[in-house]
């Protein structure tokens, strides 16, 4: 099967098994350019699927493709491509910011010295402090411009503000959605926190169990759901409804969460002697769990 040229990332029927989990059978698109925000709870597939993209594992199945390269075959060009952080990634406690900094420019042709120092100064980290005394968000920050200042094509960040406080972690995502508006990159961003995804990303992939359960430009989830509540006597030609996900009633108060429910749905509530009381749009969160539950297809 051909790839995608224009995508920074192609999975094609990828899965991977181990004795007690298994990714099975992902299509992952990211456009070049595009921010795609991976949504799922722990041990949902997602940092599995990061090994995948940076050749730390091999699928049992399927076909990776990474900035135009075939993985495994092409893995050494591809990850030149590649900057990867993660949330469990460490730097040497002992030696400075400045230190690393020189280290990593020395290993990467594509190293941008004068981005690096633009990044510093965004950033607001000291680069002659010994990393061993920066604070969790600074250390965070302290590898985001490690890896951003080598200019790669393709972002990978697994759970990278897992573990901040609210202060810190508002910070850092400050400091990366400016960072990521300033040129043309393609990211994939992995959190089990919808708000961190919902900030930053293009396009939203809910994962589950190992299994993708919704892929979609945020816009349009954000768009398309909705939760209303009416007034009336339950029927089952209501939960049968093609655009009703989910369904809840208490007496004669009823609690619908739609996809896709318009002002022809909302008439044929009327048909069935259904008052609405109000629609409401819903938040990412109550999106992916909603989908997880009903147990969406893709």
């Amino acid at each position: 099967m051909d790839m995608e040229t224009n995508s920074a990332i192609a999975l094609r029927g990828v899965s991977k098994r181990y004795s007690d989990f298994s990714l099975e059978n992902i299509d992952l698109e990211l456009p070049v350019g595009q921010i795609m925000g991976l949504v799922g709870a722990n041990g949902a597939g997602k940092s599995t699927i990061m090994r995948i993209l940076i050749g730390l594992i091999r699928a049992d199945t399927g076909q990776v493709e990474v900035c135009d390269h075939r993985l495994p075959d092409d893995q050494v060009a591809a990850k030149r491509e590649i900057g990867y952080a993660s949330e469990d990634m460490r730097l040497y406690k002992g030696q400075t910011l400045r230190w690393h900094m020189d280290f990593v420019q020395r290993m990467y042709p594509s190293w941008d010295a004068l981005y690096a120092e633009q990044l510093l100064k965004r950033f607001d980290v000291p680069s002659a402090q010994k990393v061993g005394g920066f604070s969790h968000g600074q250390r965070v920050k302290a590898l985001l411009l490690l890896v951003l200042a080598r200019r790669p094509k393709l972002l990978l960040l697994d759970e990278p503000t897992t573990g901040l406080d609210p202060v810190a972690r508002a910070e850092v995502l400050e400091a990366l959605a400016d960072v990521l508006r300033d040129a043309s990159r393609s990211v994939l961003f992995s959190s089990h926190n919808t708000m961190d995804v919902e900030q930053l990303s293009d396009t939203i992939t809910f994962l589950h169990k190992g299994r993708l359960v919704a892929s979609e430009d945020k816009e349009s989830f954000l768009s398309s759901w909705r939760r209303i509540l009416c007034q009336g006597l339950w029927q089952p030609e209501i939960g049968a409804m093609p655009e009703v996900v989910s369904a809840r009633n208490n007496g004669t108060i009823i609690e619908l969460k739609v996809r896709d429910g318009g002002d022809v749905f909302l008439s044929r509530l009327n048909q069935l002697g259904i008052t609405i009381k109000t629609v409401e749009p819903m938040n990412l969160e109550d999106i992916f769990v909603t989908s997880v539950r009903a147990g969406a297809p893709q």
